[in-house]
This record gives C-alpha cells, sequence and structure tokens, in this order.
C-alpha cells in the first residue's frame, strides 16, 4: 500500500519558483496534493488556470481587486468552490492552514510572516523566500523544529546535500559559489553607466526583476551568506563565497582532512524544489543529468570584492545581526525599484545600502538580537525603505 500524497500549499504559485514548483507536484500526483495557493494578484489568469491545474480549493490574494479579478476568471473556467483569500494578510493566513508542506516563493520582505506561521503550524517548510531567515533570522531560528526548514535555493540546496557527507564536527568550512553575474570581469569604473537592461541580462538563471538585479549586484550572493550561516549555524570565518560562472557546482563542503564535497547539476531550479519537497527523500527523473561524456571545463576564481562589495557589506550586517539584516534587505529593495526605473545608478544601489546600513548601526533605530521581536524588525523595514526612498528623491533633486 502506498504512502498518501502529501498536502502541499505553493505561496508566490506564479512566480519563477512558484510556477516550477506546480510544475514538479503535477509530475508526481501519487506523492503530492496541491490544497492552496497564493500569489501576488498582477496575475489573474495564470492563478485560475493553476487553480484548475492543481485542483487547490484555498486562493489567497492580497486585496479585493485581485479576488474581483480571480473570481472572474474562476467563473470563465468553471471552477466553483474555491474559498478566496483577500487582504494584506491572506497569505499568512493560509500558511497557517493544517498542512504538510508549504513551499514559500513569495518575494522579498512579505514573505516573513507566511514563514513564522507555517512553522508555528508545525508544517515543513520548502523556503525559497531568504528574506525571511535574512531579516527574521533570529525568530525564525527560535520557532522551526530540528529539520522543519528545507531550503530550495540551489546553494543552500547543495550545502545540506553535501553536509549529509560528513558529522557536523568535521566540517571545515561552507564555499557557496556565485555565477558572478552578467558584469563578471569588469572593473568598477566600468559600471557607472550600466542600463537596466544589461543588468537583466543574467547570463544562467532566469528570474524575476529583484532577485536578476540582486545578482548583477552581487547582493543575492550577501542575502545566501547570511542564510547560509542561519541555516547550518556555522560560523561567519567558516564560509567563503567563490565564482562559478557555469553554474554548475552549486556549493561546496569541505572537511577537516582536506576533502571537498560538491553538489553538480545543470542549473535547473526544479532539482532544488523537488527535493525540498520530499526531504531527506529524492524523487525520480526530475531534470537530466549533466553529460559526463560531453567535454565540458569548470572554473573557479575569487570574488573581487572592490569591485562587488554587497557581499563584505552582508558579512558586516550578518555580524551586528539584529534588526540590521532587515534594513539590508529592505532599502535594498527599494533602491533595485529606483534603478530599475532609471532615478539613481547601478553603483548607487550598493553605495547607497552601506550608507544607510552605516546610518542603522550608528543608532538610528538599531536593535540587539536579545530584544528583537516582530514589532523591531517590522519597524527597522519600514525605516529602510523611508530612509532609502528619501535617498533617491535628495539625489533627484541634486541634479
Amino acid at each position: 500500500m502506498g504512502v498518501p500524497a502529501r498536502d502541499v500549499i505553493i505561496l508566490g504559485s506564479t512566480g519563477s519558483v512558484g510556477r516550477q514548483a506546480v510544475e514538479v507536484v503535477l509530475r508526481h500526483p501519487d506523492r503530492f496534493r496541491v490544497v492552496g495557493l497564493a500569489a501576488g494578484g498582477s496575475q489573474g489568469e495564470r492563478l485560475a488556470r493553476q487553480v484548475a491545474q492543481t485542483g487547490a480549493t484555498l486562493v489567497a490574494v492580497p486585496d479585493e481587486r485581485a479576488a474581483d479579478e480571480l473570481a472572474g476568471w474562476l467563473r470563465r473556467l468553471d471552477l466553483t468552490g474555491r474559498r478566496v483569500l483577500a487582504g494584506p494578510r491572506a497569505a499568512t493566513e493560509l500558511a497557517a492552514q493544517p498542512c504538510a508542506i508549504v513551499l514559500n516563493a513569495m518575494p522579498g520582505f512579505a514573505g516573513l510572516e507566511p514563514t513564522l506561521a507555517a512553522l508555528a503550524a508545525g508544517s515543513r517548510l520548502a523556503l525559497a523566500n531568504k528574506e525571511s531567515l535574512v531579516a527574521g533570522g533570529p525568530l525564525v531560528q527560535r520557532m522551526a523544529a530540528p529539520d522543519q526548514i528545507a531550503p530550495v535555493d540551489s546553494e543552500h540546496s547543495a550545502l545540506a546535500q553535501a553536509l549529509r557527507g560528513g558529522r557536523a564536527d568535521e566540517v571545515a568550512r561552507l564555499v557557496l559559489t556565485a555565477s558572478g553575474g552578467p558584469f563578471r570581469g569588469w572593473r568598477r569604473t566600468d559600471l557607472s553607466e550600466v542600463t537596466a537592461a544589461q543588468a537583466l541580462a543574467h547570463p544562467t538563471w532566469q528570474m524575476g526583476r529583484v532577485i536578476t538585479i540582486n545578482s548583477a549586484t552581487l547582493v543575492n550572493k550577501g542575502l545566501e551568506l547570511i542564510e547560509a550561516v542561519r541555516l547550518f549555524d556555522v560560523a561567519w570565518d567558516r564560509i567563503e563565497v567563490v565564482v562559478h560562472p557555469q553554474s554548475i557546482v552549486h556549493s561546496m563542503v569541505e572537511f577537516h582532512d582536506g576533502s571537498t564535497l560538491a553538489q553538480c547539476s545543470p542549473p535547473d531550479m526544479r532539482l532544488p524544489i523537488a527535493l525540498a519537497l520530499s526531504w531527506p527523500d529524492r524523487m525520480s527523473q526530475v531534470i537530466e543529468p549533466i553529460r559526463w561524456a560531453d567535454p565540458q571545463s569548470w572554473t573557479f576564481e575569487p570574488l573581487d570584492h572592490d569591485t562587488f562589495p554587497a557581499v563584505g557589506l552582508a558579512r558586516r550586517v550578518g555580524l551586528s545581526s539584529g534588526t540590521a539584516p532587515a534594513v539590508f534587505n529592505g532599502a535594498n529593495e527599494v533602491l533595485v525599484d529606483a534603478f530599475c526605473d532609471g532615478r539613481i545608478g547601478f553603483l548607487d544601489i550598493v553605495d547607497r545600502l552601506t550608507d544607510l546600513v552605516d546610518r542603522h548601526l550608528a543608532g538610528a533605530g538599531f536593535v540587539a538580537d536579545p530584544d528583537l521581536d516582530l514589532a523591531a524588525i517590522v519597524a527597522a523595514d519600514a525605516w529602510a525603505r523611508a530612509e532609502a526612498a528619501r535617498s533617491v528623491a535628495e539625489g533627484e533633486r541634486s541634479l
């Protein structure tokens, strides 16, 4: 007699990771059953069609306008009996429903409260929303039971897999790999006139706007650095970033005896998604493996911290902890939008981010870990966004 299919809720279902998660679960109907979907509300037709494909009976959108649009598409598709949650906390309400697995692929800070709700409900959390652990790290860590979080990011999935090859006391360090983004090999002076179109042209991955720009500035690798420390409980001096442009080796674990275990696969997010859903088991035939008989070469090179200082800034933010990571994340989201809208330059993103972090750590509302709660994190995020927006506006007035 087979094991019953596990109920799954997918948050951020119309985004890149969410769409691939739907694809994975639909390929394995004997293992998973989608019971709920949440999305941002800008793609009502796609969300309705996902409801039709998956049979989800509970759907969450952020406001009544999105709910009305979704209801219209559900009627067109003759889908009845669906309950639609609407409002700013709709995704959190959905994540709190009894369920075996919640996959959180929501973008940005908005994913934190749904993460906390899923953990409180006792669900396994397949986590693609790195901001949950960056901004809310200590809260998330305190709430999560052992092995309750399964990482979806390819780098953290790789580390989780490689760490199974030895005991915790045998680990010397973790090595995060980075593609280097579209500007690998450029110098800082070359980046002053970079356009949004250039920054959005990632050489390996197809991702949403914010994460693609973050990959170009390497802010994304900084966020992943903070997330890795919190997921795997390693000291800051035992984790480093190296550039690997082929994006085949997704990360590595080095052991005390000098051996290193690397997780290698084609750059396809369906693999870490499937593993997070089925963790600690593997599913069959998720993607095509590497063709080992084909000629290929992999290269590794040091990160140019002078040109891309975001990783060093993230390390300082993570060491400070408290509300500093929430400021780092929140301000960056505003600055990325400003760059994409042509209001600031590419280099301004990390330069202004550094200034805001410095001001916060110097006393502008900083709250340390012992006093950290959700209200403090929300306040720090709001301060960061307001100050980032003010910085952008002041820069425009000075032109």
